[in-house]
């Protein structure tokens, strides 16, 4: 039998919670260490729907990146959105363990497994932990020369779609070989990379301000893309590694319902402006 103890330990071995950051709130969130686990969902975000999917399909553990309680609550009754969430998870014999900023930084993390996904080689941290070469926040890669146009269409393919697309800051002909990432919410590191020698930095949430400045400095080119589509690359992976270690005595999958909170975008066509 393999416990609910037996995968939080691998996952924790992997993706240590002491390494998070001091404002997150991960590890196990609900579960009985003792339980049996045979089935293990991985999704981005603890919604509703995911959970609903989870209990449906059977699982025992959700593996999830954005924790459920990020922030204190006061009461997680059915009455709340959280409360309803945990309500469907628990009544439904699944547990709950979030893995945030500790998989962000980590080898096999969300950083790394979206560079490797872009087919990025040489991979190095934007900001390296502690000296390592490893293991830090973000990624910086080369590829084969490419103009940014094309390395846009190379990353609305190999993302999984969403409506947010792919939006890119810079022209369409620049030559690009260094490339940057951050899963997440990456501007924090626009400063860093004014004077480096990336051509294009790939990230999520960019604000209009902080992007407008970052070029009028020199910065590399922008590409910004939606939220949920840079992490989810990650759920392959860290299901990759579950499956390998646990062998036939787990049964895993990776959420596909798209938990990005916008559903629709419209484009004014310039015919009409």
């Amino acid at each position: 039998m393999t416990s609910l103890a037996d995968v939080v330990d691998l996952l924790h071995d992997w993706y240590p919670p002491a390494t998070a950051h001091s404002f997150d709130a991960v590890g196990l969130v609900a579960g009985d260490p003792d339980a049996e686990v045979a089935r293990v969902m991985f999704a981005v975000d603890p919604t509703i729907e995911v959970a609903r999917e989870a209990v449906a399909w059977g699982a025992d553990l959700l593996v999830v990146h954005h924790p459920l309680f990020l922030t204190p609550v006061s009461s997680v009754a059915a009455t709340t959105p959280k409360g309803r969430t945990l309500h469907a998870l628990t009544s439904g014999g699944c547990a709950l363990l979030t893995a945030h900023t500790n998989a962000d930084q980590a080898e096999s993390g969300v950083s790394e497994s979206l560079a490797l996904a872009l087919g990025l080689r040489d991979l190095t941290p934007i900001q390296a932990e502690d000296g390592s070469t490893t293991t830090g926040t973000g990624r910086v890669g080369t590829i084969g020369a490419t103009t940014l146009e094309q390395f846009a269409a190379h990353v609305a393919e190999v993302l999984p779609p969403t409506a947010h697309g792919v939006r890119v800051a810079g022209r369409a002909d620049r030559e690009v070989r260094r490339v940057a990432v951050c899963g997440g919410a990456g501007d924090f590191l626009l400063d860093e990379l004014v004077g480096s020698d990336v051509d294009v930095f790939l990230t999520s949430d960019l604000r209009h301000h902080r992007a407008g400045e970052f070029l009028e400095h020199g910065g590399p080119a922008l590409v910004d893309v939606a939220h949920w589509a840079a992490e989810w690359t990650w759920l392959p992976v860290v299901e990759g590694r579950l499956r390998a270690a646990m062998g036939d005595r787990v049964e895993t999958r990776v959420s596909t319902l798209c938990t990005d909170p916008w559903t629709f975008s419209l484009l004014k066509s310039q015919e009409s402006r």
